[in-house]
């Protein structure tokens, strides 16, 4: 079956069809956005080597021409007078130009000491969130780390949502896929908010016009809760918004699981088919009444018990969550809970339907109506950290070792670090300590766009990279969203400016210079002669569905293909297979218990601050952009006007938030869709180099009331940087 790419379509036009444009004519054509993990379809107006304007593909099958602010920014940042057209070296004067080749031959000279005194685990790679929007960024840096020899290898996910990625096959899983969004009939969003993010997990609201997809779907029957502190953008659309107390989500699901444990509203066929543990779980979640956990919870009793009828009352459609409440404590536990209420009510695929979440550029085992044996993917058997008992999770150590590993003295002691487009100064908890790390290190390399970001001047090389419109890729970081088999392949639309090289090919040129290799799926990575994108990519993914080169010859002009063929159908089980979900796996029941013994006061830190996202940056980035910048330049501390009154706090005042680790300061915004005694804040703003007097300008950085050594999670490292104890202070 030849693949197409949407189904009784009109033919998209052809890349570069000429468009007519204030009199002149300007070449349009297909790409998709990089600027965030959502990938949308976007038309690319170029003039000469500029390009001059983004906008939707309306023609998409997927998208339907949505794009965001932020995307639509992209002709600025690639021409923006801050971006790097030549890579830096720091000088007794500060940063100068250097040839990328003269700058990897001088980093690879200054490791090779480092490594032959040391050993490899002197050496940490770290792949931030730009690494992830480059389909050749983590596999090369993690193909770098692992060719090196070093343990040390770090990326974003261990910061903000481990748990949910790591630990939840412990319990088991169903190989063939949850419910999706799109045919969900019940939904409910624990601490995520998709319409501003475009993030949603699995099964969760996919980022593609995100308001009106959900609206649509709420207009056609779908049941939406939303638990969150805050009236989010979400919870203002929700059947019920349950306003749960920051860090007290696990005392909602385990009173929600209560109910449906009681009044036997789960799928009892499915448990009995396929789940151990129920005896142990209710046990558990016995001392959860309504009454106490809607207490604890600070959420009516009366909503509590509708929301698990309401969800449990579903044929399709799952529980998920955001950021924020793995954020905010026990992490592991709230996914522990989310998990159950999903498994307890079969929100899974069966033998006949087609499979969620079919993906294209994954290797994919056939799926069955099964379930796959629990898996740990941490503890014995995998590399440690000298540091908290914490091991690798798979392939990664947990970030909030990171600075620890480099601060302190002995064997395995981290000396150099690369940090792939991250931003560890504002994205790692204790910004203070972050900061004595990186300037304890013999050698710091950031791969950035731009010298004037708080982690890329502290380096002692700046690589400078291609950007997204410069390079090929491959949709392969947004495939796990799409409910259909779609993939796409574009090709750069702008020249390569001077002698700037994609991630991979730095990370190629390092393992060559170091006589190292670059391991991939597909083997070793060819080390005569730097690859093309499209032949790294064919390795990198080697064994998914459909490789990228095919992709890319089966979409000329850049068209998205749906390979309807691929999509696949859930197959019966295999005979005399046992495996079963087990709710009773690393003594998580016993957490629930151990949990629900604890006092959740902190005496003299009367209010909680939790975490946001910016409609107008991602995570750290975009604030140079005019357009972003015009919205938004600080990082406002929401509060409820009754909580400022009493404070004596008004609008627009400059207070300081303090917690029992230190202090942020913060413009004062009045915000009635909070509830009282929170305080919300998004994190990815601030700078440690300027004082308050820069606060209406840049903003704070919340990751100052954070350490990573206490109260974190001791499965994942993640720190408290959600629902973190603090108080308010004038002055």
């Amino acid at each position: 079956m030849r693949p197409d790419f949407r189904p009784d379509a009109a033919p998209f036009r052809a890349a570069r069809t000429p468009v007519s444009k204030g009199g002149s004519i300007m070449p349009v054509q297909r790409s998709f956005c990089r600027f965030c993990h959502a990938n949308c379809a976007i038309l690319v107006e170029t003039e000469g080597d500029r390009v001059v304007r983004v906008s939707g593909d309306a023609e998409d099958p997927v998208f339907g021409g949505y794009t965001c602010i932020k995307g639509r920014q992209l002709p600025e940042a690639h021409h923006h007078p801050e971006r790097l057209l030549s890579s830096q070296k720091k000088g007794a004067h500060g940063f100068e130009p250097i040839a990328t080749q003269t700058a990897l031959d001088e980093i690879a000279a200054r490791l090779k000491p480092l490594i032959e005194e040391h050993g490899p685990d002197s050496v940490a790679i770290y792949a931030g969130t730009y690494s992830f929007q480059n389909s050749a960024g983590v596999a090369s840096a993690m193909a770098f780390a692992q060719g090196l020899g070093t343990r040390h290898f770090y990326t974003s996910v261990t910061l903000d949502q481990p748990a949910k990625v790591y630990t939840a096959a412990q319990y088991g899983s169903w190989s063939g896929g949850g419910h999706v969004f799109g045919e969900a009939d019940v939904a409910f969003f624990i601490g995520n908010n998709p319409i501003v993010s475009h993030y949603g997990p699995p099964g969760g609201l996919p980022p593609f016009s995100p308001s009106r997809r959900l609206r649509d779907a709420i207009g056609k029957g779908l049941k939406l809760m939303v638990a969150d502190p805050r009236e989010s953008d979400v919870a203002a659309l929700a059947h019920i918004h349950l306003p749960v107390k920051p860090g007290e989500d696990p005392a909602l699901l385990a009173g929600m699981i209560h109910v449906i444990l009681e009044e036997r509203l789960y799928d009892e066929a499915f448990v009995q088919a396929h789940v151990d543990g129920l005896a142990e779980l209710k046990q558990a979640v016995s001392g959860f009444s309504p009454a106490v956990a809607a207490a604890r919870a600070g959420v009516s009793e009366a909503d509590l018990v509708a929301a698990a009828r309401m969800f449990a009352g579903g044929t399709k459609g799952s529980a998920s969550t955001g950021t924020g409440p793995e954020m905010a404590g026990n992490g592991t536990l709230t996914q522990y809970l989310v998990s159950s209420l999903n498994i307890l009510c079969g929100r899974f695929c069966r033998e006949g339907e087609k499979s969620s979440i079919p993906r294209i550029f994954t290797p994919v085992t056939p799926r069955r109506a099964q379930v796959n044996p629990p898996i740990k993917l941490w503890g014995e058997g995998y590399p440690a950290s000298r540091f908290r008992g914490l091991t690798h999770l798979m392939f990664e150590m947990p970030c909030n070792v990171l600075a620890d590993e480099i601060l302190t003295p002995g064997p395995g002691q981290i000396r150099a670090l690369i940090s792939i487009g991250g931003n560890p100064m504002l994205a790692f908890p204790d910004q203070d300590k972050m900061a004595r790390a990186i300037e304890a290190l013999d050698l710091f390399v950031s791969v950035d766009i731009r010298a004037e970001g708080v982690s890329a001047r502290r380096s002692d090389y700046i690589l400078a990279p291609l950007m997204s419109l410069e390079r090929d890729d491959i949709s392969s970081l947004s495939e796990w969203w799409y409910e259909i088999p779609y993939a796409r392949y574009t090709e750069a639309i702008l020249p390569r400016p001077g002698d700037l090289l994609d991630e991979y090919e730095m990370l190629w040129g390092l393992a060559k210079r170091l006589g190292t290799g670059l391991p991939l799926a597909g083997g070793p990575c060819p080390m005569d002669a730097c690859p093309d994108k499209e032949a790294f990519l064919d390795l990198a993914v080697a064994g998914c569905v459909v490789p990228p080169s095919q992709v890319h010859a089966d979409s000329p002009d850049g068209r998205p293909v749906i390979y309807h063929d691929k999509h696949p159908i859930v197959e019966p089980a295999e005979a005399g297979h046992e495996a079963r979900f087990d709710l009773a796996a690393g003594a998580m029941p016993q957490q629930l218990v151990r949990y629900g013994r604890e006092d959740p006061a902190a005496q003299g830190y009367p209010f909680r601050l939790i975490s946001r996202r910016s409609r107008h940056r991602f995570n750290s980035t975009g604030g140079h952009l005019s357009a972003l910048k015009a919205k938004r330049t600080t990082n406002p501390a929401h509060i409820h006007p009754d909580d400022m009154a009493g404070l004596g706090v008004a609008d627009g005042e400059m207070i300081r938030i303090a917690s029992p680790h230190g202090e942020v300061h913060a413009l004062a915004k009045a915000s009635p869709a909070l509830r009282r005694g929170v305080i919300s804040m998004a994190h990815g703003y601030g700078d440690p180099d300027y004082g308050p007097d820069e606060v209406p300008q840049r903003g704070g950085s919340t990751n100052r009331l954070v350490s990573e050594t206490s109260g974190y999670d001791p499965i994942t490292g993640q720190a408290l940087q959600s629902a973190i104890p603090v108080k308010v202070l004038r002055g």
